[in-house]
């Protein structure tokens, strides 16, 4: 693997990660490539399992852009009807998760670290 110590300040922080991994599956509109991308990363020892676990989170919420997206294509504008309650309670949902399991990656993945 190639050198990435220039991205050491970005890789060991959890909250940038998190952002990290909204954006990456924003741009390639796919949870299941960002998070099978974050695995890989750390099964090379580039990321630590914390900084992994925030970016999975972070990946789980920048799925809810595809919802938006298809919305805004179908409702010619902001999502209207169904479309837009199905948008607000995915995004609500993946990010009332985010925040309430984010304060906590760096104990989640000690208890990971164990098996």
């Amino acid at each position: 693997m190639g050198n990435i110590d220039h991205l050491q300040w970005f890789i060991a922080n959890p909250i940038y990660m998190f952002f990290g991994g909204i954006i990456m599956t924003l741009a390639w509109q796919s949870s299941s490539l960002s998070t099978t991308a974050i695995i890989a990363l750390v099964a090379a020892g580039a990321v630590p399992l914390p900084a992994a676990i925030a970016c999975v989170l972070g990946a789980n919420l920048g799925t809810t852009g595809t919802i938006w997206a298809a919305g805004l294509l179908v409702s010619d504008g902001m999502p209207k009807g169904d479309t837009l309650r199905i948008a607000m309670v995915h995004t609500g949902v993946n990010l009332l998760m985010a925040l309430s399991l984010l304060p906590f990656v760096n104990q989640i993945a000690r208890y990971v670290g164990r098996f």
